[in-house]
């Protein structure tokens, strides 16, 4: 597969030190080195944004807002949205180089669970299984997300990945049971990145499982549920991911 390679980043090592941007004290693994010296996850979440050319402000400062809300409402970090937007990035740039792609495919993966505002809580945040009714008013949020983004003309693209998000590459997904290349490529990316940002997190009913493990379950599930081509890339920009994976910031780091 002819990719593009990404440009080198800064190094992550974990450090003890504290946030030179906002002053968040670290704690081991919630904090990285560049040449500015340690920072937290959010401000480095919020550097790594940058390279989505995120130019409309406008359009930004709701997204971001939004999603912010929408974690909180799951009780997620604050920064799991942004997270995953950030992480698919690394793979859309094997693929990607105009920034107006990269932008579509950041806010889409930025807001693919808006359509969520819609699930009552007793389905939403219900801690047991859902039965087949409470899984069918779930199954309807990817729709809901794309009606709710799809009038706003810069987020047109963005609405397209909100929609299939869901969908699977063996077309066992939803809302449409797309299949392969009918799912638009960000889709398919995001697919994989959502995917190792749940298994490597932390929820209140199991721990996060390691790098590895995650790893493996992605391999094991290419050609069916993930595309081999995002698998190839997840692959290739690991020791990247890698790196982002380890700086997931405990809760006390959360601005």
């Amino acid at each position: 597969m002819d990719m593009k390679r990404e440009r080198n980043d800064a190094d992550l090592r974990p450090t003890k030190g504290g946030c030179v941007f906002c002053g968040a004290l670290s704690t081991g693994r919630s904090a990285a080195l560049s040449n500015r010296g340690c920072y937290c996850e959010a401000c480095y979440l919020k550097s790594r944004k940058q390279e989505a050319n995120a130019s409309a402000h406008a359009y930004e400062g709701f997204a971001e807002a939004l999603v912010a809300a929408l974690d909180l409402r799951e009780h997620e970090t604050g920064l799991h949205s942004k997270r995953v937007a950030c992480h698919t990035l690394v793979l859309a740039r094997c693929f990607l180089s105009s920034p107006e792609h990269l932008r579509d495919v950041y806010w889409g993966a930025l807001l693919h669970d808006v359509g969520k505002i819609g699930i009552p809580d007793a389905v939403l945040l219900k801690r047991g299984a859902l039965d087949e009714a409470e899984w069918a008013v779930m199954r309807t949020h990817p729709e809901a997300g794309s009606r709710i983004l799809a009038p706003l003309p810069a987020l047109a693209e963005a609405a397209r990945l909100v929609l299939c998000h869901e969908e699977r590459y063996d077309g066992s997904g939803y809302p449409a049971g797309l299949r392969g290349n009918e799912i638009p490529l960000g889709a398919r990316l995001f697919a994989v990145i959502d995917t190792l940002d749940a298994m490597t997190s932390d929820r209140p009913y199991r721990r996060g499982v390691d790098f590895d493990t995650a790893k493996a379950e992605i391999e094991r599930m290419s050609g069916s549920q993930f595309d081999p081509l995002a698998v190839e890339a997840f692959i290739q920009e690991e020791a990247t991911l890698r790196k982002m994976v380890a700086l997931k910031c405990d809760a006390a780091l959360v601005p």
